[in-house]
């Protein structure tokens, strides 16, 4: 294999990735300057476009995974919240209940 086109074919990945774009073997090919058939005749170029790919995916995973905690963070933190105040009203004596006993 010509360590050229793993090199240019990882280079279009990192750049696909720092642009925001998703990785495709087309938009590899294009950015590579190397032809679609070349990536999918070579297992080598193809794996690392799949690899690259993946940490893709992986990447949207942990993102999600951070927005999801910090939401039940938050939802928790307001259920903290609402247990604070019931507990501070059970301990005050109700209006009623003293002027019974008064």
């Amino acid at each position: 294999m010509n360590d050229d086109r793993v090199t240019r074919v990882e280079q279009a990945c990192i750049d696909l990735v720092a642009a925001g774009q998703e990785i495709t073997v087309e938009a590899v090919a294009t950015r590579a300057g190397i032809g679609r058939a070349t990536i999918y005749r070579h297992a080598e170029l193809n794996a690392v476009v799949h690899e690259h790919r993946q940490r893709g995916h992986e990447a949207v995973t942990l993102t999600d995974l951070t927005v999801q905690i910090d939401q039940l963070r938050h939802a928790l933190e307001a259920v903290a919240a609402k247990v604070r105040r019931h507990e501070e009203l059970l301990r005050k004596p109700s209006r009623s209940s003293t002027k019974r006993t008064g």
